[in-house]
């Protein structure tokens, strides 16, 4: 789902939803700031304006949620990338850390030949610089959708997290993943409200895969103000995650505070979502979501 950020005193935020089937009742996510910018300390049902189709819905309950900004690093270093480039790899990843902000909690994850923690979740990065010293090259194919997966399992019982994710992975790998997995990494995503940064090298060794990867990883970034990048030669990736890296740590900053906001749908509906509108009266509101519960 698609956030786009607006001015609520004259129009509400539009969320296209189409396709999800939910209850009568649904739960929002959302950011709501003044107009400077600053935080929100309360609101009521009375403060919230919400509609889908046009029809004026009702908000029932709204909670303040304080947020905590974090990463997840996931690192292809499987068949598809040579082990010529691991200097190429490790620099990257090594620049990418250096460019975020001290206090960010950051999780290193390799994906072949399966998902495995190089670095647990941490604040240290002098801890998480010396772990891309160990990070070194498998025979196995990496894993981008099961690491995905997994990386959104993690996020979806972190309630207080605001993940950002960037995911480096290869065409080599993924030949076979269940389709239900699939949904539910793009449903975790969307109901956490998670941006997610894709580079995709498209390898020139066991190219058994690369379809899963590039839809998915376009699916992800495109639909969660992420970037996706298909580059051909693996020295680009010394230079792109630094790039991203300093894109992340502007992105931290501003309000932490979320709004969970309980709606009842229009008219007793509750069968598939159709055009939602969200707005709070002389404020901003961003990165709305559908909640899981």
């Amino acid at each position: 789902m698609r956030t786009k950020l607006l001015t609520a005193a004259a129009v509400a935020l539009c969320v296209t939803a189409t396709g999800l089937h939910a209850q009568r009742q649904l739960t929002l996510m959302a950011t709501v700031t003044d107009p400077g910018g600053a935080e929100v300390a309360a609101l009521t049902p009375g403060d919230i304006k919400f509609a889908e189709n046009g029809a004026d819905g009702k908000a029932l309950k709204v909670e303040a949620i304080d947020s905590v900004p974090k990463l997840q690093i996931l690192i292809d270093n499987g068949v598809g990338i040579s082990a010529d480039s691991l200097t190429d790899l490790r620099n990257g990843v090594r620049g990418l850390i250096e460019a975020l902000p001290l206090t960010l909690e950051v999780t290193l994850v390799t994906t072949a030949p399966q998902p495995r923690f190089l670095e647990r979740a941490t604040t240290d990065h002098a801890k998480l610089l010396s772990a891309v010293n160990r990070l070194s090259p498998d025979s196995g194919a990496g894993r981008f959708a099961e690491s995905l997966y997994e990386a959104t399992d993690r996020i979806d019982r972190d309630e207080k997290g605001r993940y950002t994710i960037v995911a480096f992975g290869t065409s080599s790998g993924d030949a076979q993943v269940r389709e239900s997995d699939i949904q539910k990494t793009v449903d975790r995503v969307r109901q956490r409200g998670t941006t997610v940064h894709v580079v995709l090298l498209t390898s020139m060794r066991g190219t058994s895969g690369g379809v899963v990867q590039e839809e998915l990883g376009q699916l992800l970034a495109n639909n969660s103000r992420g970037r996706f990048e298909k580059i051909a030669v693996a020295n680009r990736v010394a230079t792109l995650l630094p790039e991203i890296g300093a894109e992340v740590a502007k992105t931290l900053g501003g309000a932490s505070r979320q709004f969970r906001i309980t709606v009842e749908r229009p008219n007793g509906a509750s069968g598939d979502l159709g055009k939602m509108s969200l707005g709070v009266v002389g404020k901003l509101v961003s990165n709305v979501s559908v909640a899981s519960k």
